[in-house]
């Protein structure tokens, strides 16, 4: 939307606005209970009956909605807020590193976990919301597995941090530059 004066936009659209409240509260959940469900004992019945198809299952969903993301974002390309003039150089550098790096982490860290489901030998499949289970397209492998649950795990904690730092700068513009153009949560509310 436009500001008053037919200027560049000041809030991101609607359905943006959305999606993006829609995958912060997936992904913060699917980075705890990856967490938590690592942590739990292989006797835990919840772990393999509930944890583990609900991450898969919800991993589907937040890569689904990372094609989602882009394809709004490809379409209203022209109708998105610039960044802010009064950001410092490296504010600018450093935001636009982190949202690419987030968005990319959305789409390789479920794309990971696939690999890791898709090639362990004693998997059971990746199901999805009652549809049935997403094909899997990689041969079992137990060596390709250990490999995929590592970079799986790397690339889980790497979105984590990563989205504690998109969090405290969005905190930081808006209490310490309350006001000012860098105060961006305002775009996204």
């Amino acid at each position: 939307m436009p500001d008053e004066t037919g200027g560049a936009p000041t809030r991101y659209p609607l359905s943006m606005r959305l999606l993006h409240w829609l995958r912060a509260i997936l992904i913060i959940g699917m980075i705890w209970s990856g967490w938590f469900m690592t942590g739990l004992p292989d006797e835990a019945t919840a772990k393999f009956a509930v944890f583990y198809p609900n991450h898969k299952q919800f991993g589907v969903l937040v890569w689904l909605l990372a094609l989602v993301h882009l394809g709004l974002r490809y379409q209203y390309r022209r109708h998105l807020p610039h960044p802010p003039v009064g950001l410092r150089p490296w504010e600018r550098v450093l935001s636009h590193v982190v949202h690419r790096a987030i968005m990319v982490l959305t789409l390789l860290t479920p794309l990971l976990g696939y690999a890791m489901s898709a090639s362990f030998t004693q998997s059971d499949g990746v199901p999805f919301f009652g549809m049935g289970q997403v094909p899997e397209l990689l041969p079992k492998n137990d060596k390709a597995f250990a490999l995929f649950d590592t970079l799986h795990g790397w690339s889980a904690y790497t979105l984590a941090a990563l989205v504690v730092l998109h969090v405290a700068g969005a905190l930081k513009h808006r209490l310490h530059d309350r006001g000012g153009d860098t105060d961006v949560l305002a775009r996204m509310v």
